[in-house]
Parts: structure tokens; sequence; C-alpha cells
């Protein structure tokens, strides 16, 4: 199995009036439980509107994003899936609930990471 990133941008669910909003978390809500029932979901989250801190190599902490930055992530899922084309699939999904569009990515592969969430799993 592969995991995707399926994000959407900061600001892309603002044209949707408040009023809608919880029949927007509704939908989400429901697509989020098909996705734990099929065994895909990995995590996901809103992410709060804020300047992000950035911590430099050196430990200095500066606000972020960078002023040259023009798009900031407003909310992600990760999911397990077989196939770029299944991650497309559950994109949609979240597209048509959240009402705006999805990026989709794939991460890299870590299979040193992999062994120690497996070993985790086993300890608790």
């Amino acid at each position: 199995m592969t995991r995707y990133l399926i994000s959407f941008d900061d600001g892309a669910m603002d044209h949707i009036p408040g009023e809608e909003i919880p029949d927007v978390a509704k939908a989400s809500h429901a697509v989020v439980q098909e996705a734990v029932n099929a065994g895909v979901w990995v995590f996901g989250a809103g992410l709060e509107r804020q300047r992000a801190s950035v911590l430099t190599t050196d430990g200095m902490v500066t606000d972020g994003p960078y002023p040259e930055t023009k798009e900031v992530i407003g909310g992600f899922v990760v999911v397990d899936v077989a196939s770029r084309e299944e991650a497309l699939a559950w994109a949609a999904k979240f597209a048509v609930a959240c009402r705006c569009a999805q990026e989709v990515r794939q991460l890299m592969p870590d299979p040193e990471l992999d062994a120690m969430l497996r070993q985790a799993d086993r300890r608790s």
C-alpha cells in the first residue's frame, strides 16, 4: 500500500456560506467514516487559519510562511491505498464533500518508519 496526501488550500472553502458549513462538516465526516470503514484512513485535519512558526536548523523561530508564499494548506487527509487511481477516487469524494478542489501527492515510502510504527503497535 502507498500513502497519499490529499489537501486543499487555505481559503478554498471561503465561498461556502456560513449557514452551510454544518452540512459540509457532516458530508466530510461521512467520507472520513467511509475511509475508516474501508481501512484506508491514516490521519487528517483542518488547519487553523494562522501564520506558521518556522524553526530553523540553528533553533531560531520566525513567523511564516514567507511573504512570497501565495498558498498554504487549509486541511489534509492521509490515506493508505493500493494505487494513485484509488487516491484520486478518495480525493474526488472529499472534493464533493468539502465543495473545493483537492490536491493529491504520493508520500515517499519509509520502510524504517513503518518498522518503528509496527514495533510501537506491538508494545501497546
